[in-house]
């Protein structure tokens, strides 16, 4: 297990994370956002897919001599080495210079988007890495520590509120109205996942049209308001809008993260940005063990204090929109790259020809460039993704419908 689902498994998903996303920014140029956007929702996904499907076949495969874990293993195993062979025979990069039809790259004299490139050596030099690394990790660090303690968090707040007992703090529930809650704060759980999802397609795609850093300045002036207000919200008993907020600082999480890689295209270009965003989601780890350690330390603090249930985490969300005013402000300190830090067009053009040499080599096969548009093609690979994910959408829905 260690071995296996630990390293080889964590190893698979770095490399299935990355690829898509840097090979996606440069088939789309003019819509760099939305590209990434769509790979990082499909990475959220299928979790949303995974988890329900591994719930069944568990279930189908248990019998009194096998718990069906084994057997549940090897069938998913099967299911995702088809469907990631279908992705990969597909897989291919745009030549050097590739731009979709009667689309010109925009007059950047003025704005964050370069058409030059900084070289993987280089990239970790700047201030800018080192600022949009802060980015990621501030705006990660809030949005992780909720996902951990959604369950709790409703439940501990709401109490009875949420088996219509308003009358009923967490502590006075008894055994079985508390697993009745629980059930009921899973489906929280579902439906800021879902938000998460949308949100990366969301957000990243609005970043095409009003800019990468205006789109963070949005996420961490709302995050502040809602993460200030979420308190309120809590004791005011009103539940829509207290899962309100939480499902919009959801969805900008998952934006933060789909956004990410677009800007740093913008500010390091595309040549080396696969490498460069595998060295930037170090903060997502990062931020991965500040958040949930943050988050329960205050908790557990709370707790020991003697702190009502239902007010264990007014700390917490101040902190949390703490930690947003220092990465609105990492934000505003992102400029444009000098031009010492670019690389000269030729050594540009000797990679670029040099991949395309290695490229030549292996692709090949019915699956060229195609001239876009909607077709037969199209429409299958489609289905084969979104059939899939409508269902884990369907089953995180039936669970959250509960909450109301």
């Amino acid at each position: 297990m260690w071995l296996g689902a630990g390293v080889l498994g964590g190893v698979g998903l770095g490399l299935g994370y990355i690829s898509p996303v840097s090979t996606l920014i440069k088939w789309f140029p003019d819509h760099r956002g939305m590209a990434t956007g769509f790979a990082i929702a499909g990475f959220g996904g299928g979790a949303m897919i995974g988890a329900p499907l591994a719930n069944m076949l568990i279930n189908y495969y248990k019998t009194p001599a096998s718990v069906g874990v084994w057997e549940t293993f090897v069938t998913m195993g099967a299911i995702y080495f088809v469907f990631m062979m279908i992705g990969a025979f597909g897989y291919r990069l745009p030549p050097a210079g590739w731009r979709p039809d009667g689309w010109s790259p925009p007059d950047t004299s003025k704005a964050m988007i370069t058409q030059h490139n900084v070289h993987l050596k280089d990239a970790h030099k700047t201030k800018q890495f080192w600022l949009i690394w802060a980015v990621l990790c501030l705006n990660v660090s809030a949005g992780i520590g909720v996902i951990g303690m959604a369950s709790p968090m409703l439940q501990e707040i709401f109490g009875g509120t949420l088996i219509g007992h308003p009358e009923l703090g967490f502590t006075q529930l008894t055994p079985d109205q508390r697993a009745i809650i629980a059930g009921i704060a899973a489906g929280f759980a579902g439906l800021i996942s879902l938000f998460n999802i949308g949100g990366r397609v969301f957000w990243s795609s609005l970043s095409d049209y009003i800019g990468r850093k205006n789109t963070y300045y949005t996420f961490f002036l709302l995050g502040i308001a809602m993460y200030a207000l979420a308190p309120w919200a809590a004791h005011s008993g009103n539940k829509g809008l207290f899962v309100a907020f939480f499902c919009v600082i959801l969805s900008m999480y998952g934006g933060g993260f789909a956004t990410v890689p677009a800007y740093l295209a913008d500010i390091f270009g595309t040549q080396f940005v696969g490498a460069i965003h595998g060295r930037l989601l170090t903060a997502w780890s990062t931020a991965g063990i500040v958040g949930p350690v943050v988050v329960n330390y205050i908790r557990e603090f709370e707790i020991s204090a003697g702190v009502p249930r239902d007010h264990v985490y007014d700390v917490t969300m101040y902190v949390l929109a703490g930690m947003l005013v220092v990465g609105f402000f990492c934000n505003y300190l992102v400029k444009p790259l000098a031009a010492h830090w670019f690389m000269k067009p030729e050594e540009v053009a000797a990679l670029q020809a040099a991949s395309a040499k290695s490229d030549a080599a292996i692709q090949h096969g019915s699956f060229g460039i195609g001239k876009g548009g909607v077709d037969a093609k199209a429409i299958l690979f489609w289905a084969v993704v979104g059939i899939p994910l409508a269902w884990g959408v369907w089953q995180t829905l039936q669970s959250a419908i509960k909450i109301f």
